[in-house]
């Protein structure tokens, strides 16, 4: 560190995926190896990784076909992180942006090695997981700490928890949003608006985890924005990617885009919970559910993109981390005010309660 400046090390978290061929199985290996997506015993869960990884390797290897071999997650967090270090690049102390992915590289060992030779003097933990969820940010955080511990790292560290309703974010989206309605509107019919989520196992909400209301509020919010410029529409939440035979959340996503084909409604379809285009928009979305649109008979098939590096999304995160680095706190929304209700115990405000 030169001159005592801060060198405050921002840490973005998100899952990443595989940016190879050769790279399938292993991601999906440390995927399901993770007890927040499978909480076994080991060497029980290895195994059941293992065996799960193989199973889906032939289908997971023909989505990342679909995009070149590879996932584009990384590339579009690197662009988040450059967007980010620039809005922030004004402040009187020296901030810099690591990347944490969860489940392929960078990992959070690589981030952790990265910010000691660095010399951060603090650390913010920021998810671009805007809904919180005990196999998502959760299970980053945890993963950092491991790796923080591993690399002698002693610098205090905050951590935004979510932000599900914060403005930027939601305005963000919102304008993406207005942005297809034209277009939707020239289909014939009054469009409807699916804010598509991915799912969860319903098991996991039951345990109290908050991801469902939490993506429930932050789609009022979006809709809210949008009522407001006068903007009605008819819009519900629904949830993708569910995997296996467990009772995931309600409704699917599938089930809504076949029901809007039976009433002949235009389709308006905008991912929630993504911040960036990954297999989850670029193929399932874009392709598989387009797919299934034109069968079903929906008259127009619109998918709103991601937020990317839009200007008030990137804003949104740089204020995030000036109200978490002023807090003090260890664990906060945004603004420090507990957002879930107490029926959430796996909120991380009422486990650090």
């Amino acid at each position: 560190m030169s001159g005592g400046r801060e060198r405050t090390a921002i840490i973005l978290f998100n899952l990443g995926g595989p940016d190879r061929p050769q790279a399938v199985v292993p991601f999906l290996v440390n995927l399901f190896s993770d007890p927040a997506i499978i909480a076994l015993p080991q060497p029980f869960r290895f195994l059941l990784a293992r065996l799960i990884a193989w199973r889906r390797s032939p289908v997971a290897r023909a989505i990342y076909d679909r995009m070149g071999g590879g996932s584009p997650l990384l590339a579009n967090t690197q662009a988040q992180a450059r967007a980010l270090e620039a809005a922030l690049a004004s402040e009187a102390g020296e901030s810099r942006c690591f990347i944490a992915m969860r489940y392929w590289h960078p990992f959070a060992a690589e981030a952790a090695r990265a910010v000691k030779q660095w010399g951060a003097t603090r650390i913010l933990l920021l998810p671009l997981y805007p809904q919180f969820s005990s196999t998502t940010t959760a299970s980053s955080v945890a993963d950092w700490h491991r790796a923080a511990r591993s690399a002698g790292i002693a610098a205090p560290t905050q951590a935004v928890c979510c932000y599900p309703t914060e403005a930027g974010w939601t305005q963000a989206v919102a304008d993406a949003i207005r942005a297809a309605l034209p277009r939707a509107r020239a289909a014939g019919g009054a469009p409807r608006l699916l804010f598509s989520a991915h799912g969860l196992p319903q098991r996991i909400v039951d345990r109290g985890d908050p991801y469902q209301w939490q993506v429930e509020r932050c789609a009022a919010a979006v809709a809210a924005r949008l009522e407001a410029s006068g903007d009605r529409l008819d819009w519900l939440v629904c949830y993708q990617s569910r995997v296996g035979r467990l009772q995931w959340l309600e409704p699917s996503t599938d089930a809504e885009i076949a029901r809007a084909g039976a009433e002949r409604r235009p389709l308006i379809v905008c991912p929630i919970a993504f911040v960036s285009e990954h297999s989850e928009t670029l193929v399932e979305l874009d392709i598989e559910y387009r797919h299934l649109a034109d069968r079903a008979g929906v008259p127009a098939y619109i998918r709103v993109p991601t937020v990317g590096t839009a200007p008030a999304f990137i804003e949104a995160l740089a204020r995030l981390v000036h109200a978490t680095l002023a807090g003090g706190e260890t664990v906060r929304a945004g603004d420090g005010v507990p957002i879930c209700p107490a029926a959430f115990p796996l909120c991380p405000h009422r486990m650090s309660a």
